[in-house]
């Protein structure tokens, strides 16, 4: 089974045609013979009963001539009705009865004879037929041999060479067919094969828009897919890189500095410069751990959330920041999220407006019923966070590049005060984690962050409040 297994598809589905062409054709070749055969049968069967029919019509009218029949393979026996052998044919003269059979009066009756007056010459077919004469019922019996099941070796030879070429076309046809078939998949292999990482080639598409134009349709989009993603990861390598090579070339020239001038540097100087160069490294490290955690899709330690009183909390630990947070919080918003992860989004969130805002950051929270258009499908509604400051906003096409890893739009801001250029990035997979949207929404002024998470129901917030009492953390 193995080694069936190994074969080629090619030789497999040619062998498979074959057996399946030979048998078909061999069980048509034998149905063709049956019925041959049949009729043969019924057309000899028919022919001895007319030489026996004559032959009895003679009797009746004491017309009888010799020779009896004119086939050399033919026999006719005339029988009185004492039983006796009155008359036959040279090869029966003087033999018994070639029957035992008697048919009923103005009847004709039918058999096969083997063995008897027959042996050695195979089966013959008799027909028995009564004749009226002289107030007696005689019995006439003519004969004739049985047709072999070839029927006649030209016609045999002729029916078995016409089953071996169907056979022979079938399987030939199957395999042009499967070849054709595959044709289209050794060129895609092929093409495969010679496409690297750096290349943007394509793998061909058929001419026959079937199952294998769409699997190099398939594959085209996989390889675009990859392309992008490769294209991404180089593009993340080299911006990673630049982004940890600033600070660490900053600690450098301080340290080398002191070195060189130990006189013109302190301890604390030094050690304040250098703190600051690592606390943007571990920034930097740190998110780039959360990006790899949420693509490895760890699970999420999920509880029920009432986003109202978690926006307080996190509002309550930036008591020193000198902007002005006005909240607008709709109670009742509970969602199943995981805590760290959500504080995570909402501190990027936070750090953002912050960065931009020139005096005000309003954050809001309510609760939506579910619409066709919204891409969070949850059947109890969607939670609706919003985080609003009052900057110079964002410009509608640079809204999506604001997601993506280390973007900056602002380069003129000081690069500590940008922050790591991956807290959005984070943010929205983390969103994404929690079956949410987050994006950017047209304000009149500032930059408006969207955040919608599906809605628990009543008695899911309720059970799943009763748990985390049975089980605190």
């Amino acid at each position: 089974m193995n080694a069936w297994h190994d074969w080629p598809i090619t030789k497999r589905v040619t062998l498979f045609a074959g057996a399946m062409a030979a048998l078909l054709s061999a069980m048509l070749a034998a149905a063709v013979m049956l019925a041959i055969h049949r009729y043969a049968t019924e057309d000899r069967m028919s022919e001895i009963a007319a030489d026996g029919g004559r032959v009895a019509y003679e009797v009746e009218h004491d017309q009888v001539r010799t020779p009896l029949v004119e086939h050399a393979d033919r026999n006719v026996q005339i029988v009185d009705a004492t039983g006796t052998v009155v008359a036959s044919t040279p090869q029966l003269r003087g033999r018994p009865p070639m029957a035992g059979f008697t048919p009923i009066p103005r009847t004709v009756s039918t058999g096969v004879v083997c063995g008897g007056l027959f042996a050695g010459q195979g089966c013959h077919i008799v027909v028995a037929q009564s004749a009226y004469r002289q107030g007696q019922d005689w019995i006439v019996y003519s004969s004739g041999p049985t047709v072999p099941p070839y029927v006649t070796p030209w016609l045999a030879a002729t029916v078995l060479g016409v089953a071996v070429l169907m056979a022979v076309a079938i399987t030939t046809l199957g395999h042009r067919i499967v070849t054709t078939a595959l044709r289209p998949v050794t060129a895609i292999r092929a093409e495969l094969d010679t496409i690297s990482e750096t290349s943007d080639r394509r793998v061909p598409l058929p001419p026959s828009h079937d199952e294998i134009y769409d699997l190099a349709g398939s594959v085209n989009r996989t390889l675009a897919r990859l392309q992008a993603a490769m294209g991404q990861q180089r593009h993340f390598t080299s911006n990673a890189s630049h982004e940890l090579r600033t600070p660490i070339a900053a600690i450098r020239a301080e340290v080398e500095d002191a070195l060189y001038a130990p006189e013109d540097t302190t301890v604390p100087r030094l050690s304040r410069t250098v703190l600051a160069s690592l606390d943007r490294i571990e920034a930097i490290v740190g998110d780039l751990l959360d990006i790899a955690r949420m693509e490895a899709d760890q699970p999420l330690q999920r509880e029920p959330i009432d986003l109202a009183a978690f926006v307080t909390g996190q509002c309550g630990d930036r008591r020193d920041t000198p902007l002005n947070v006005t909240c607008d919080l709709e109670p009742d918003a509970v969602v199943s999220a995981d805590r760290a992860a959500l504080s995570r989004l909402l501190g990027s969130l936070l750090d953002n407006a912050e960065r931009h805002a020139a005096s005000t950051v309003t954050i809001t929270v309510r609760r939506e019923p579910w619409a066709g258009q919204n891409a969070v499908r949850s059947p109890h509604g969607v939670a609706r966070l919003e985080v609003l400051d009052d900057g110079p906003g964002i410009e509608p096409d640079k809204r999506e590049m604001v997601f993506q890893r280390f973007a900056r739009l602002d380069t003129a801001r000081d690069r500590d005060a940008g922050g790591t250029g991956l807290g959005l990035t984070v943010a929205r997979q983390i969103a994404q984690a929690h079956g949410g949207t987050l994006d950017l929404d047209d304000s009149s002024s500032g930059a408006r962050f969207v955040l919608l998470l599906p809605l628990m129901s009543d008695a899911q917030a309720f059970a799943g409040g009763r748990e985390k009492d049975r089980h605190p953390s």
